[in-house]
């Protein structure tokens, strides 16, 4: 028997709202996930207002299995256009017929029939809600986005945000060391594209482009890949070393990511590269080039990291700052005299680029900026990311 792919998105949604686990790692493969997948994501991205509008619907707030089909529906009804009103309805009462608890198919079919009767109604009450609650952010993030973007600035930043994300390949560079990113088709799976299973390319938005173009990495020389997983970066820098990959060093301390790095190498048949869950202390001074692809607050993605909206807070933001400062500090040192350490975020918050920057400097009087990119959606329509390249003296 077929799986009902609402089950199975309310499934990974009712996980979602428990464990607040990343959603990619919530969907089961098979050929349904897209559908699953677009279906997970759409609520997750419109979290705020799904609850809103329900809340008008029901006189007390539903949990587990039944919280998550509501939403699975109302997400159907009010953001999925595609998606026919019956079809929304019916299959997510189907769905909700597998409940040990018979009353939930009956919520679950009353309310969505009161939601499509009174949708002009909550299109009206959400046009009129402040610009958070409408497109679905945290009130704080949206706040700071206003006051570096202006109303309308942020209103296009937060509409970008919540549209579906663009899969981009990167594939190998040519002789002269320019890479190049080819958009993916929507519906074609990266798996069957040609040269998957040879490595022949990775899956990278072209923001990351930045980080590596100031790594300016060349064969010959020694490279410390300091937070290295998922590895696309750490794959980048290995096609630029070429026959010399033997000589980069790949970090990851947290041991899920780094069977993640792994794996992603061996993918790209790029085996030579050293993979380490801590950089020898004995190698400190010894390296060309060091890059800190650092942890952060991912406001640059959440395109394609929707969940990660609902996990930013000013004080987790501080935490990062405080965090990523003490990498940089530790990464520095493996650098040697005359080499290049990278700094680069996929967040578009000042605290933790340019301020971040700006920082460093002031800890480390020995070293001087070289260059710095950034790249914010509004203006290149791809993810937000920063990069800035440290020289040391």
């Amino acid at each position: 028997m077929k799986a009902n792919t609402r089950r199975t998105a309310a499934f990974a949604v009712a996980r979602w709202i428990a464990s607040r686990e990343r959603p990619e790692n919530l969907l089961p493969e098979g050929p349904d996930r897209a559908f699953v997948q677009d279906l997970t994501y759409v609520v997750v991205r419109r979290f705020r207002p799904l609850r809103r509008v329900l809340g008008e619907l029901v006189k007390t707030w539903p949990k587990g299995e039944l919280e998550a089909l509501l939403l699975v529906g109302a997400a159907q009804i009010l953001y999925m256009p595609d998606v026919p009103d019956f079809a929304a309805v019916n299959e997510t009462v189907e769905a909700a017929k597998a409940c040990p608890n018979k009353s939930v198919a009956k919520v679950v079919n009353g309310v969505l029939r009161n939601l499509l009767r009174r949708r002009e109604e909550f299109e009206k009450l959400l046009a009129a809600a402040t610009l958070a609650e409408r497109e679905s952010y945290p009130n704080a993030l949206v706040g700071r986005w206003i006051a570096r973007y202006g109303e309308e600035g942020a209103a296009k930043l937060a509409a970008w945000h919540n549209q579906p994300a663009e899969t981009w390949l990167a594939r190998k560079p040519d002789a002269y060391g320019e890479g190049f990113f080819e958009k993916l088709p929507r519906g074609r799976k990266v798996a069957d594209e040609p040269g998957f299973a040879e490595g022949a390319f990775i899956v990278q938005n072209p923001a990351a482009a930045g980080a590596v173009k100031l790594l300016d990495v060349r064969p010959g020389q020694r490279v410390l890949d300091f937070c290295a997983a998922p590895g696309g970066k750490t794959v980048q820098i290995a096609w630029r070393l070429g026959a010399d990959a033997k000589n980069l060093v790949a970090q990851e301390v947290n041991p899920k990511r780094l069977r993640t790095l792994e794996s992603t190498l061996k993918r790209c048949r790029l085996d030579a590269v050293r993979v380490v869950p801590a950089a020898d202390e004995k190698d400190a001074g010894a390296f060309d080039r060091v890059l800190v692809d650092a942890p952060c607050s991912n406001t640059g993605v959440l395109r394609r990291r929707p969940d990660a909206r609902w996990n930013w807070t000013k004080e987790k933001l501080a935490e990062l700052v405080a965090l990523q400062a003490e990498i940089l500090d530790r990464a520095a040192a493996f650098c040697a005299p005359g080499g290049v350490l990278v700094y680069s975020t996929c967040s578009n918050e000042p605290e933790e680029n340019a301020e971040q920057a700006a920082a460093f400097l002031a800890r480390h009087p020995g070293w001087r900026e070289i260059a710095r990119t950034e790249s914010v959606p509004l203006e290149t329509d791809h993810d937000g990311a920063f990069a800035v390249a440290f020289g040391r003296a």
